[in-house]
């Protein structure tokens, strides 16, 4: 079992607590590694580290800068591998879907390492006629990225690359279920030699480092993915240094399925959206509206589709999807689908745990008779069930579509080019997808609405969140004459 330390100023550590937690593998419930179980001693530490190597490491020319990111994709290229194999077995997510997670962290480390002599400020018109007005940006500060269990690589990368390239320095905290990947990467840290304090891995449990980490007042952004609730109370310690946040939270995504639909295509899209990393993504389709008159055709092809997704051991390529991250997640999607059923839902398949003596896994499930009301239809469900029900109306499924308190993704299918256009106008979401699966680009600008958060990722966009605006008033004597 491997017994891994934190890396804070270039160095790797014990917890000053002296405490530890056990990782364990979704797919058999195996131990298969151990973590330092951080204190609030060890984030204030691994923050003052960070803002003193802020002042050096902001001044550093951001080509140099890129430099690094280079570099550490191509040590994790070196061993993607690896990786892959770390991530399947503490995430519980298939050995392809961790290859796609691994290269597109190696991807986006690239991508990043790109804008290093792009982004930029402005020269703006003066009023005067002796001043310019130069607007410059510039590093935030110090950042605390604060990453999930669902895409780990991913979201490691999505936080760490953007901060290092514009020159911020950054405090990462993994979640205590799925470290195990962050602390191989603070490894590659260390061998390319990345100034100390750059990048700090602090690890633990968000209720007791959480804090901490998003209230500290030389923290100047809080970069955080994860739940609502979780958002909610990181939003609240920030304000008491009124400290930035960024937060991507929970979505509720819906997907329409029109009488102008291509019935096929829409099965397979959305069967992807809604199965990827065993229905544990924020963008997953989490719910489907589709027109009563291709209502029977539609459910009978998905409900095939479910049937005939393969769920079971991670390692094994034949099987589509593997196991739910932990036991309360298995739990809860159990008991969200049992209240659903009590109140009048319909199981077409699925519809319980799967039957084997190790592991969280859940069957692929297809709920019918769902109304509106229901949590199973207002609550996120991160798993592999998908709610269906039917609309008379495009009036209507927008309003449906609509009624929730998040707003991150959603998705229409329809080969009408007024119902695309009226979708794209009046749904209420960072994203909408049309005619394809849930999954967004790293060079768009992945942001939700509402309780889906604040601020976004990727892109131009994204990385200006990591970005602040300094205004010089450069006034000069134009009677100068040397």
């Amino acid at each position: 079992m491997e017994k891994y330390q934190m890396y804070v100023n270039g160095e790797f550590v014990d917890s000053m607590s002296k405490e530890t937690w056990d990782v364990i593998n979704p797919a058999n419930e195996e131990t298969i590694s151990s973590i330092p179980l951080g204190t609030e001693d060890d984030v204030n530490h691994a923050v003052d580290v960070a803002h003193t190597a802020f002042l050096s490491w902001s001044k550093v020319p951001s080509k140099e800068r890129a430099s690094y990111l280079y570099k550490i994709a191509d040590k994790l290229e070196e061993r993607r591998d690896q990786f892959v194999q770390m991530l399947t077995d503490e995430n519980g997510k298939t050995l392809a879907a961790s290859e796609g997670e691994v290269d597109l962290a190696i991807e986006y480390f690239r991508y990043m390492a790109g804008w290093a002599l792009r982004y930029e400020g402005e020269i703006l018109e003066s009023e005067r006629s002796n001043e310019n007005i130069l607007v410059y940006k510039k590093p935030i500060g110090v950042v605390s990225g604060i990453v999930p269990w669902n895409f780990p690589m991913f979201i490691l990368a999505r936080k760490v690359a953007p901060a290092l390239v514009t020159g911020c320095t950054i405090v990462l905290k993994p979640s205590q279920y799925t470290p195990n990947t962050a602390c191989e990467f603070a490894k590659i840290i260390d061998e390319v030699k990345l100034p100390k304090g750059v990048f700090n891995l602090v690890t633990g449990k968000g209720s007791d480092i959480g804090n901490p980490m998003s209230s500290h007042p030389k923290v100047r952004m809080v970069s955080m993915t994860g739940s609502y609730p979780a958002g909610s109370k990181v939003m609240e310690a920030a304000s008491k240094s009124i400290t930035k946040v960024n937060l991507e939270l929970g979505g509720k995504a819906p997907a329409i399925v029109t009488k102008h639909a291509n019935i096929d295509l829409a099965v397979e899209k959305i069967k992807t959206s809604r199965i990827t990393n065993s229905g544990q993504a924020c963008t997953n389709a989490e719910r489907v509206y589709v027109h009563e008159d291709v209502a029977e055709e539609f459910i009978s092809k998905m409900t095939e589709a479910m049937k005939n997704t393969t769920v079971g051991d991670p390692t094994n390529r034949d099987n589509d999807i593997g196991p739910l991250v932990n036991k309360d997640r298995l739990e809860t999607v159990t008991e969200m689908v049992n209240t659903a059923v009590e109140n009048g839902a319909r199981v077409l398949t699925g519809g319980k745990p799967v039957n084997v003596e190790k592991g969280f896994y859940y069957e692929p499930t297809i709920l019918v008779d769902v109304k509106q009301e229901m949590d199973i239809i207002q609550e996120e469900i991160f798993g592999p069930v998908l709610p269906i029900m039917t609309y008379k109306d495009f009036d209507e499924v927008i309003e449906l579509a609509n009624d929730t308190e998040y707003g991150l993704s959603s998705s229409i299918f329809s080969e009408n080019l007024h119902e695309i256009m009226r979708a794209a106008n009046e749904l209420r979401y960072g994203e909408t997808f049309v005619n394809r699966e849930n999954f967004e680009a790293i060079n768009g600008f992945h942001a939700g609405r509402g309780q889906s958060g604040i601020g976004g990722a990727d892109g131009k966009h994204g990385l200006n969140e990591y970005l602040e605006t300094h205004v010089v008033y450069l006034e000069y004597d134009e009677n100068y004459k040397g």
